[in-house]
């Protein structure tokens, strides 16, 4: 069975691809609005571990709407909760028997319903599947430490391939750097370097 992930290169989707790797032919897809080349810090990690990868294609539009929705908010939540749910639609449109991403119990940003999965699902006749939904944060930090080696470091320092990183050099562009700050509180992104 062909199963699509949405991938960053981070640890979590990274992680999310080796759980599901024994049971379907992965392959490794990164959202973008062709605002960056960032994806190809995920085509990277893809490569180390050995996963087929795609890019996908979103609308710009849905990352404009995203920026606006950050600038009337005043945080990132909501904007970058609208991108995950087109990039899902997305993916389910492809030729996939089933997608996945690597959200964890306890995100907070980007999350899926259980009426939201059960929507994609009969719309798009594709299974959705969250491997990490049932992992916190610290089960999540003990499985990447026995098997990935990981870059940590703060959001505007680290290579990734994830909505945020797009979103940021928009508002970057648009209002300046020192905008990025007001919407996006401090923390910390990874880079999977290697796989073990």
């Amino acid at each position: 069975m062909e199963l699509g992930l949405l991938y960053s290169g981070g640890k979590d989707s990274t992680l999310a691809a080796l759980l599901l790797e024994e049971f379907y032919d992965v392959t490794l897809v990164t959202a973008h609005f062709g605002i960056s080349d960032d994806w190809k810090h995920a085509r990277e990690t893809a490569d180390r571990a050995d996963f087929a990868f795609e890019r996908l294609e979103c609308d710009p539009d849905v990352a404009r709407e995203a920026v606006d929705r950050i600038r009337e908010d005043g945080f990132p939540r909501n904007g970058i909760q609208l991108v995950h749910k087109h990039a899902l639609e997305r993916l389910a449109a492809r030729k996939f028997d089933a997608i996945a991403d690597g959200t964890r119990r306890d995100d907070r940003v980007p999350t899926v319903s259980r009426a939201q999965a059960q929507s994609l699902e009969d719309r798009h006749d594709v299974d959705y599947i969250a491997p990490l939904s049932g992992f916190g944060r610290s089960a999540v930090d003990r499985l990447v430490e026995a098997r990935l080696d990981v870059i940590v470091g703060p959001s505007e320092v680290i290579d990734r391939a994830d909505y945020e990183a797009e979103l940021r050099a928009t508002i970057a562009e648009e209002d300046g750097p020192r905008a990025v700050a007001e919407y996006f509180p401090d923390h910390d992104q990874t880079y999977v370097t290697d796989v073990r």
